[in-house]
């Protein structure tokens, strides 16, 4: 599959504070859904990547993680 978002199975999300994302379909026949691959790249350069039904469930995974990575900031 040829994506916009990888190369060479790399992201290129690679500006800080960004996100990318993009649809595509997965399965066959009856059982063919669309999904959304996410990639966020935080300040601090670590990336965040998701696969999920919709743009909305992967943002909310996004938070969560932000939120969970912001609490081990905070204790150290």
């Amino acid at each position: 599959m040829t994506t916009r978002m990888t190369i060479n199975g790399v992201s290129t999300c690679q500006t800080a504070g960004a996100e990318k994302y993009e649809s595509f379909p997965s399965g066959y026949g009856r059982k063919r859904r669309t999904l959304v691959q996410y990639d966020y790249r935080h300040t601090d350069g670590e990336l965040f990547s998701c696969v999920k039904p919709t743009l909305e469930e992967c943002r909310t995974a996004r938070d969560k993680w932000l939120d969970k990575k912001q609490g081990k900031e905070d204790r150290q």
